[in-house]
């Protein structure tokens, strides 16, 4: 008992915990697991509700948090350890979970009690996890025969490593890759923070210079700001073709097997292909309606997005006689042209929106929206000293929830920003259990002269994780597979996309935009500009995400036998989407963790799905004040607090009124004439 995952605890022993600790924690969790369900499977009193559907709900508490702390630490704090561990334990976390698929006993007991649903009385939040339970049962081959049983095994085994293998490789290229400046004159256009962060970066390094990283604080900045274009077209090419250099890094093989391997997994189950079953379970439900949805945004997105890289081509020729824009032009001529339409520049905004000052904002927001009150915490482990903890509670001084903050890039840690939990909120024994939250992102870090100053593309990036978190920490419901983020995929992205809005609001920005030197609050003309600037190429960017959702589609509802080369077969897929010229050397899917490593396959679209979701709910808001209690409480009750217990359409109108509309988001987008 020296193992302290293996101990009774609440918060993540973080500081205790040592790598040795996880691989004896998951397969004693698993062992427990085991025992729980075969508990249920000999259970001889006749199948209910109680004894079987909630009894499995509950099992494998343990291995639950033993695993959501693992994962967690191989995205945000990962080792060599970490990951020879994570290899070793996916086949045997996909090994459980096929055990559990693919029990006959227990599925017959499932099969019972589903079909006498109708005389059971069951509530909806009981009724839906007993119609969820009884689908992962019947769509993960229950009833398959016991040769095809296998071929199932032994296909989720080797997607679980292929998975793991493609984010490695990922993490391990953008760690390996540093671009080394010695002249001064090569960082020119670049902001003084942005210079002073890469002079910190070199001297960390016991290097002499500046040093620049595929890490985003320090990509996006140079690619945006520096005026020597071979220097950001090398940058470019070494951020656009990770996993794609015929190395031992290389991903283009594990692109490929996976997803022939999730075609075949599909047919296996009696699919057409991995895309018809994944959105079987989504609120779009077919791969046709994903592709009439994509192609109506992309028929009013298209023209307006020609028409802005014309406008852009044009400026760029003025003003530096550039005759063809290039992938590495586009953040650097976009910046300088929202400086010349709008006299905007993020380091104007910057001075307004250090860290702190951002996080307090949210925090505010969510009080006067929901009631919530943070406090700082010192008495909770962390796996990290940047990892910031409070306790959340509610106007009644009632504890809500635990939430941690991680901000800043580490070469452990992979790039980009999540929510995830460490512990799942769920009502057991008459007790109500209170989730353990996390956001994770990879802000600009402070620097010797001045703290961490973001982005308005930072800013709404933590507003939108944040609204991850209140998804997870709001929750209310009876059941952890139910509870908060656990929703339709398509669902999922509605309360972090609607959170961003309040970015734009001036009520909203009063709040926390003032300057980390003065204190003043943003002036008026600032914020007239944000709004005027939010749709700024707004058709190239929606085009860009569009693109996205189209080449996730692409691998993902056909069968990808035909398939042989990786780059060509984007180049196609990109064929009606792209605006600037193919780079040959570049390569998106190799690189898009998204689709190959997190659970986003076949999902990619639920973005703009959830837009269309999420700019119709803040419409509702503006009507009646950003700030409305009435329409908070609602959003809470209906939304935040309800998971994935009923159907999200009835949920969103029941919080709206209405079914959502797409003219909320093209006229938000100025996409309508």
């Amino acid at each position: 008992m020296n193992n302290p995952l293996l101990k009774k605890f609440d918060a993540a022993p973080f500081e205790t915990i040592k790598s040795e600790h996880f691989l004896p924690a998951i397969k004693n969790g698993i062992s427990i697991a085991k025992e729980e369900i075969n508990a249920i499977v000999s259970n001889t009193e006749e199948p209910s509700f109680t004894n079987t559907v909630e009894s499995l709900e509950y099992c494998g508490e343990l291995l639950d948090r033993v695993t959501s702390i693992f994962f967690n630490l191989n995205s945000a704090e990962t080792t060599k350890e970490i990951q020879e561990i994570a290899q070793e334990a996916s086949p045997l976390l996909s090994e459980f979970s096929n055990d559990i698929a693919l029990n006959l006993d227990l599925f017959k007991r499932i099969e019972t009690v589903y079909h006498q649903k109708d005389s059971l009385n069951l509530n909806p939040e009981q009724l839906t996890l007993l119609t969820k339970r009884y689908k992962s049962f019947s769509r993960n081959g229950a009833n398959l025969p016991d040769t095809k049983k296998e071929t199932l095994r032994e296909i989720d085994k080797e997607l679980s490593k292929l998975s793991l293998n493609f984010g490695e490789n990922i993490l391990a290229e953008t760690n390996a890759y540093e671009l080394l400046l010695t002249d001064e004159s090569d960082l020119d256009g670049l902001p003084d923070g942005a210079k002073e962060a890469a002079k910190a970066m070199a001297e960390a390094k016991d290097k002499k210079g500046w040093l620049i990283t595929l890490d985003y604080p320090s990509y996006i900045p140079f690619i945006t700001y520096a005026k020597n274009r071979e220097l950001r077209k090398k940058l470019a090419l070494a951020f656009g073709s990770k996993g794609f250099h015929n190395d031992k890094f290389d991903n283009q093989q594990n692109v490929l097997k996976i997803a022939n391997l999730r075609h075949q997994r599909a047919q296996l189950l009696g699919y057409s292909s991995h895309a018809h079953y994944i959105l079987e379970e989504r609120m779009a439900k077919t791969p046709d309606t994903v592709f009439s949805f994509l192609n109506e945004i992309l028929e009013k997105a298209k023209p307006a997005a020609e028409r802005e890289f014309k406008q852009l081509e044009s400026f760029a020729k003025e003003l530096d006689g550039i005759d063809h824009l290039e992938k590495w032009d586009g953040a650097y001529y976009t910046e300088k042209l929202k400086q010349k339409l709008f006299n905007l520049d993020d380091e104007k905004l910057k001075p307004y929106f250090k860290l702190e000052n951002v996080i307090d904002g949210v925090f505010t927001i969510a009080s006067k929206l929901f009631g919530l009150q943070f406090k700082v915490t010192d008495e909770v482990d962390t796996y990290h000293e940047e990892v910031k903890t409070f306790n959340v509670t509610d106007t009644d001084g009632n504890f809500v929830a635990l939430f941690y903050a991680d901000f800043h890039p580490r070469p452990g840690k992979r790039n980009g920003a999540w929510m995830t939990s460490y512990k799942s909120q769920m009502r057991k024994n008459g007790l109500d259990n209170r989730p353990h939250v996390s956001i994770v992102c990879n802000f600009t870090k402070p620097t010797p002269s001045k703290p961490s100053l973001l982005t308005f593309n930072e800013v709404t990036t933590l507003f939108h994780e944040f609204g991850h978190a209140l998804h997870g920490m709001l929750a209310n419901t009876t059941y952890p597979g139910l509870s908060g983020t656990s929703v339709y995929w398509d669902f999922v992205e509605l309360p972090s996309q609607v959170l961003e809005n309040w970015c734009y609001e001036e009520e909203a920005l009063a709040l926390f935009a003032k300057h980390y030197e003065t204190g003043e609050i943003i002036p008026m003309d600032l914020v007239e500009k944000i709004k005027e600037s939010a749709t700024f190429m707004e058709g190239m960017t929606t085009l860009r995400q569009l693109s996205f959702g189209l080449l996730d589609m692409s691998w993902h509802s056909q069968d990808p036998s035909v398939i042989k080369s990786v780059k060509e077969h984007e180049k196609e897929t990109f064929s009606k989407t792209s605006l600037y010229p193919n780079v040959e050397e570049n390569c998106m899917s190799t690189a898009f963790s998204h689709i190959f490593q997190g659970g986003y396959s076949a999902g990619y679209y639920s973005y703009k799905w959830a837009e269309v979701l999420d700019a119709d709910a803040f419409e509702y808001f503006k009507e009646n004040g950003i700030f409305n209690k009435k329409v908070a409480e609602k959003f809470k009750d209906n939304v935040l607090s309800k998971g994935g217990t009923e159907n999200p359409m009835i949920l969103y109108k029941r919080f709206r009124g209405q079914e959502p509309k797409p003219e909320a988001l093209l006229k938000r987008a100025g996409l309508l004439k």
